[in-house]
């Protein structure tokens, strides 16, 4: 099975209600935006954070702002944190980077929402560069077991 079909199977097995966009590559935020009729700040990126050797979690973050690292750090109670390079993001969740997402990863890594994501619509890639799920984003929320926090700033 491969990044898109598992991303979709996870989505559908959640019972969230959501709506498929298949667009392509895009070139910027605001293209992926218009592509999936949402603002660019509704566009949800989920990125892989390390916090230790085999320790790793999801973050999402909305399109307009950033993680803070002191902020997450914080969050958790660790010092350091990194990103892992492209080659372990995948060896960790099965999805290329640009496709990652909670939804079907090879691990059900934990998952920070960044507070700023909740009660309202957005869109999560879905497996696949230009696939994406558009959904309440507290419903992901819900299905993820999220952790809720304030961890990003403005970009």
């Amino acid at each position: 099975m491969d990044g898109e079909e598992r991303a979709l199977a996870a989505l559908a097995s959640s019972g969230i209600d959501h709506e498929v966009t298949r667009h392509g590559r895009v070139g910027s935020l605001e293209e992926a935006a218009a592509a999936r009729g949402v603002e660019p700040r509704d566009i949800v990126k989920t990125l892989v954070v390390r916090r230790g050797e085999g320790d790793f979690l999801f973050v999402l973050v909305p399109g307009d702002r950033e993680i803070s690292w002191p902020k997450l750090r914080t969050h958790l109670g660790v010092n350091r944190m990194s990103m892992p390079d492209a080659d372990t993001a995948f060896s960790v969740t099965g999805y290329v980077r640009g496709t990652i997402t909670p939804f079907g990863s090879t691990t059900a890594w934990p998952v920070i929402a960044d507070a700023t994501m909740t009660g309202r619509r957005v869109s999560i890639g879905a497996g696949a560069h230009g696939v994406a799920a558009t959904l309440g984003a507290d419903d992901a929320v819900r299905a993820l077991g999220a952790e809720v926090a304030d961890v990003t700033d403005p970009a």
